[in-house]
């Protein structure tokens, strides 16, 4: 008993101090920066789709075609997040970043140049190849510095702050190309792109606990550390005790509802209501984006204050899953109930009552999306 008495207070102190690695001046430091490159994918995807119908016409296609570049990008994004995040474990978080913000640069420029729709799809999955570290390799980082009882409210600021990219990528998107051209966007974010990339290299150490990466953990006499290493991204979700594989598939449902409401925005409420102005169609982003914003750091602190709840309850155990609690209310009322009651308006309420209604729905869809998704992936990242 005296010996564990000792080692515990030992054992408390050494996970301690992985948290204190970096003062809150330089921990506020590195999630700005890691919320400027997880803004990317957002204004990637974002700044996209207000821009199909000009899109559609400059390359002499339709718009439905163009919107296959959509679907492009979210399975080039879901690949390279699995494969970012699997191998930000073995080599780190720094060098992924280094690796991706080069491809996001170059893919944007190739999507500015493209002049028919199959180079414009070649090089939007190279585009969103190199944006997708942004997001899952962000998150572990907020869960490098930040130790459990700090960290739901340091992942919902972080989101918060990327969460600008759904509110400003369309209307940002959408004036490009009523003003300028849609290739204008794609080359700022190529210029973007370079400059989180130059950031970085500057600025951004590696935030990997110590002796926890497995590129540490390689025998440099049968292994050397520069031969490359293969990496299943899906392992860990075929495992009998792994839960990710029914959080993976909440977060496809809740996340499908939301674009399924955006992706169409210009066929559907655009169309309905007689707006044409590009600018206008990405105006119409913000409700949901605004929702996107109150959502993440509302679920933040709702599943931080369950989590101490619940863990009091049990004498200091805790369960990541607590927070999962805090997800019912946004999946379960706010995304379903808001396509619904969007696709009951477009059908049957006209003029501009029934437009102020879509907006509203997507704000509520907004809320309960970001609320659902932020909750279902805190315990990954625990």
């Amino acid at each position: 008993m005296d010996t564990q008495s000792e080692e515990t207070p030992l054992l408390h102190s050494r996970h301690e101090a992985l948290y204190q690695r970096f003062t809150p001046v330089e921990k506020r430091g590195l999630v700005a920066m890691v919320s400027v490159c997880g803004l990317l994918p957002f204004f990637v995807s974002g700044t996209f789709i207000p821009s199909i119908p000009q899109i559609a016409k400059d390359l002499d296609t339709t718009g439905p075609i163009v919107s296959l570049a959509v679907s492009l990008f979210f399975f080039a994004a879901s690949l390279g997040s699995l494969t970012a995040a699997s191998y930000s474990t073995f080599y780190g978080r720094r060098p992924i970043y280094l690796w991706g913000l080069p491809l996001l640069s170059i893919g944007s420029v190739g999507v500015a140049s493209s002049v028919n729709i199959h180079q414009l799809m070649g090089w939007r999955f190279v585009q969103a190849l190199g944006a997708s570290p942004g997001l899952a390799v962000g998150a572990g980082v907020i869960g490098d510095i930040y130790k459990l009882e700090e960290r739901g409210t340091a992942m919902g600021i972080f989101f918060a702050a990327i969460l600008l990219g759904p509110a400003l990528a369309p209307l940002a998107g959408g004036i490009a190309a009523h003003y300028s051209s849609w290739r204008t966007m794609q080359l700022a974010l190529g210029v973007w792109g370079l400059a989180a990339f130059v950031w970085i290299i500057l600025f951004f150490p590696e935030t990997s606990h110590p002796g926890t990466r497995g590129v540490e953990k390689i025998d440099p006499v049968k292994r050397p550390t520069w031969r490359p290493v293969f990496l299943t991204p899906c392992s860990t979700m075929v495992t009998p005790q792994s839960q990710r594989p029914g959080g993976s598939m909440t977060g496809l449902t809740v996340l499908l509802s939301n674009y399924v409401l955006l992706v169409p925005l210009a066929y559907t409420i655009g169309a309905r209501y007689k707006i044409t102005n590009e600018a206008l169609i990405g105006a119409c982003f913000l409700p949901s984006g605004l929702g996107n914003l109150i959502g993440a750091p509302l679920a933040g602190r709702m599943s931080d204050r369950i989590v101490v709840r619940w863990r009091a309850k049990r004498g200091g155990v805790w369960y990541p899953e607590d927070r999962l609690r805090a997800a019912v209310y946004g999946a379960l009322f706010f995304v379903p109930l808001s396509v619904l009651i969007s696709g009951l308006l477009l059908r049957y309420v006209d003029g501009k009552l029934g437009f102020v209604l879509n907006l509203v729905c997507l704000f509520f869809n907004g809320i309960g999306v970001r609320a659902s998704l932020d909750i279902d992936n805190k315990p990954i990242c625990e």
